[in-house]
């Protein structure tokens, strides 16, 4: 491989809800080249989906995102992490309820750390939501891969109610918002 065609490789892992939406959105961004559904935060070990959903497990439920710095930077998907979920409502998002949909951002460094508390305080002093950001920043300890079938859920069942009712609107409300990102 040619040393000036390498490209870097670095990760961020949100947890902004359903991980069905947060993954078909990532997913479309330039510079993104992978995004993994899953679970972080909790105490029990190798969680399923049918744990975490309960709430019990203390997981949320989380995309990895494997980006090129030098194509999106951390600070982009931090933006589109803040404008595709609601970050002001505590353990929900729309109607999904209970700590596994809460509104996270798990730092795999301390310059990560540093620039979503930056982003978070300059967002809530901006005003823009009625309510304060509730954000959990926190590091990142072990990240779970779902179970298959959540990979590329979207992409798969589209016309799947879920799919049609909530992760298709807020797609094509990112896609507006964000054009600039978007592959080709």
């Amino acid at each position: 491989m040619n040393a000036s065609i390498s490209k870097s490789i670095a990760w961020a892992t949100f947890g902004s809800g359903c991980f069905w939406c947060s993954e078909a959105i990532f997913s479309r961004l330039k510079g993104v080249s992978g995004v993994s559904p899953g679970y972080a935060g909790g105490s029990t070990e190798n969680p399923t989906y049918t744990e975490v959903k309960t709430g019990s497990t203390g997981h949320a439920e989380v995309i990895q995102v494997e980006f090129d710095p030098t194509v999106i930077s951390y600070l982009q998907l931090l933006e589109v992490f803040f404008k595709t979920h609601d970050p002001t409502t505590l353990n929900r998002q729309g109607a999904d309820v209970g700590t596994q949909y809460r509104s996270v951002i798990f730092y795999h460094d301390e310059g990560q750390k540093a620039v979503a508390q930056k982003v978070k305080e300059r967002l809530n002093g901006a005003g823009i939501w009625d309510d304060p950001i509730v954000t959990e920043i926190s590091p990142l300890k072990t990240f779970y891969v779902a179970e298959d079938y959540h990979h590329n859920y979207f992409e798969k069942n589209p016309n799947q109610g879920y799919c049609q009712f909530v992760v298709l609107p807020k797609v094509k409300k990112f896609e507006k918002q964000f054009e600039d990102l978007l592959k080709e």
